[in-house]
């Protein structure tokens, strides 16, 4: 779709194909104006539907017949609306994919301006070196709808003997299209940085969010080591613990140990005593008896 700005400089110029035996100018003479229908190429319905505006002026181009070229001006007197001959099933020019809810095609009407005296012939045209830049002189330049250049537009009108005249504000399609395009190029820029700075805000975000997951596991780290610490020093209390009553059971034992050996030697002791007391009466009494 082209895009123009509501401010550019009006009317804007253009030329239209026709072919004499289907609608001629002298038809558009006598109808006094008349819908421009039947357009299904869509650079020329996005001239019509988003470009064109009424006061426009229009070079009436005969194509088709011999010669073809510029017979004289009509003016654009009613904007962009729904082209009605793709909804009829009936036209040559039926489109199932277009509806009135939905429409594809569009057109303006185009009223009658003046017929020139004589026609300007598309070589005519192209061997003139102050139209070498005009649209309809170009190689392969087919499109039934052109935007024309103010300087050109004055120029033909000369060569046909116009009377009409191009106001002195006249805009330039290209212009507006260039203009359009950098207003578009201006708002992606635009929304580019706007991206990028979104993006940055994001990196941001995360930066921070990855800082304070940093934060939070070596957090939770420090927490896991001083429960690692605790539950050490809790393992070498409770060795130490077991370490202290194994000690203290090893006394016991010794102690057991050494009061059993006591008690033995006792028991040894007093064993050898009676043996020395029972040998001593014996001695007595063998000694009793020999005396």
């Amino acid at each position: 779709m082209a895009e123009t700005t509501s401010d550019h400089p009006r009317p804007l110029l253009w030329l239209m194909k026709s072919e004499p035996d289907v609608f001629s100018i002298g038809d558009l003479e006598r109808e006094g104006s008349t819908p421009w229908d039947g357009v299904r190429n869509y650079q020329a319905r996005n001239y019509m539907r988003d470009m064109m505006a009424a006061g426009d002026l229009v070079l009436f181009y005969h194509s088709n017949t011999s010669p073809p070229g510029i017979v004289g001006v009509a003016r654009v007197v009613r904007e962009a609306y729904p082209d009605p001959t793709a909804f009829d099933e009936t036209s040559e020019v039926f489109d199932p994919k277009s509806s009135p809810a939905a429409p594809r095609w569009f057109l303006v009407d185009v009223g009658f301006v003046e017929r020139w005296p004589r026609t300007v012939p598309l070589d005519e045209l192209k061997a003139d070196p102050a139209l070498a830049e005009m649209l309809v002189v170009q190689r392969g330049q087919r499109l039934s709808i052109q935007p024309v250049e103010p300087v050109h537009f004055r120029h033909v009108l000369a060569l046909g003997g116009g009377r009409c005249r191009v106001p002195e504000g006249a805009g330039s399609v290209v212009g507006v299209l260039t203009a359009g395009s950098k207003a578009t190029a201006k708002k992606a820029t635009a929304k580019k940085s706007g991206t990028k700075a979104s993006a940055t805000t994001t990196a941001k975000k995360a930066t921070k969010a990855r800082a304070k997951k940093s934060g939070a596991t070596a957090k939770k780290s420090g927490t896991k080591a001083s429960a690692q610490e605790q539950a050490t020093k809790a393992r070498a209390k409770k060795s130490g613990t077991k370490a202290s009553a194994k000690k203290k059971a090893t006394k016991a034992t010794a102690k057991k140990s050494g009061t059993k050996e006591s008690a033995k030697k006792k028991a040894t002791k007093t064993k050898a005593k009676k043996k020395t007391a029972t040998a001593t009466a014996t001695a007595n009494t063998t000694a009793k008896q020999t005396a």
